[in-house]
């Protein structure tokens, strides 16, 4: 479906204009606009947080990632400080 043309809409404000009468007819155009307003509004408030759920989430899988691998080094650290801890009470027997 295209977009809409000159002739299309002078015929549509034609039969608005028939139908609604020109006192009620910038009443509805305000009404018209105000809704159409509050739509836009709505649809950027849920894109903003769209993206920024998307953003958290990015950053909690960057952290959870930091943490695995922190852990793994304080193991790894961990470890190397038993084996040297052992072997020194071994050579103090």
């Amino acid at each position: 479906m295209g977009s809409l043309g000159i002739q299309e809409i002078i015929v549509i404000f034609v039969i608005a204009l028939i139908i609604f009468g020109p006192r009620k007819l910038p009443d509805i155009g305000k009404s018209l606009g105000k809704g159409l307003q509050e739509f836009k509004k709505a649809s950027n408030d849920l894109k903003r947080t769209w993206e920024e759920e998307v953003q958290l989430e990015k950053e909690k899988e960057s952290v959870s990632s930091i943490l695995k691998d922190t852990s793994a080094e304080l193991k790894a650290t961990s470890d190397e400080i038993a084996k040297d801890a052992s072997a020194i009470t071994d050579e103090l027997q």
